[in-house]
């Protein structure tokens, strides 16, 4: 079974989750300014896109973990009207996502609370849906965050997985261009941090996808997983169902 990439953001001797958690501290308060900015808001789209495929599942409870500003969140609870759990590491995204939940009335809708994606702070086959956008391939370790995810979905149930991949084909290069220079420069000069946006095209490029995040999945124990390509390859949603 693979495991998760040794990326880190800063390389230093902490723990690859200690210095995830300190990497969204420092950037959360330009996060989502940046995130909409480097994706010309089609992050946006992918997000409504899983959600609508979510949505034909009959979801009533579902845990969207590495939460973050609580995107996804607020996503799922609008398009699906489900109760929704966010759970992520940074308690500085956390504070970020509160405001806009309670600004769009939804704070009787969707919880916040801090936790680690691999100890799930939860019973066995408590929700109808799991998600995750783009924070799988933060894990320090893949399998046992993987592995957890499944173990809180109902049988029969899916776990719905957002996440960066490699664009293939003609477009290939003028993207990895954009991605490792253009899109670390305008990262640094929002944020201040100097790694947390080289860390991004670093930590993509050492993580599986498509059929090789397939079988990851399958290997830990979903029995069926389906995946779809977004905007030419550059993200994929896998729907990995227990």
């Amino acid at each position: 079974m693979s495991n998760t990439d040794p990326v880190k953001p800063y390389n230093s001797e902490a723990s690859k989750k200690s210095e995830v958690e300190d990497m969204f501290d420092n950037i959360a308060p330009k996060y989502d300014l940046l995130n909409h900015v480097l994706s010309l808001k089609i992050d946006v789209i992918w997000r409504n896109t899983l959600t609508k495929w979510m949505k034909k599942d009959d979801v009533k409870e579902v845990l969207d973990v590495a939460t973050g500003t609580g995107d996804l969140a607020i996503a799922i609870q609008k398009g699906t009207g489900a109760k929704v759990v966010g759970l992520d590491l940074s308690q500085q995204m956390l504070n970020v996502g509160a405001v806009k939940i309670k600004k769009l009335n939804l704070d009787g809708r969707i919880s916040l609370q801090k936790g680690d994606a691999e100890q799930l702070p939860f019973e066995d086959d408590r929700f109808d849906a799991v998600s995750v956008a783009f924070g799988v391939r933060n894990f320090e370790n893949l399998n046992k965050g993987l592995a957890e995810l499944r173990r809180v979905v109902k049988k029969e149930k899916s776990v719905y997985i957002l996440e960066f991949s490699k664009v293939e084909g003609l477009l290939a290069p003028l993207y990895m261009f954009y991605f490792k220079n253009i899109l670390p420069m305008i990262g640094r000069l929002v944020s201040k941090d100097n790694r947390a946006y080289t860390y991004l095209p670093d930590s993509v490029n050492a993580f599986p996808f498509g059929e090789k995040m397939k079988q990851i999945l399958l290997e830990t124990g979903f029995k069926k997983v389906e995946y779809k390509k977004l905007s030419l390859g550059i993200a994929t949603i896998y729907k990995a169902t227990k």
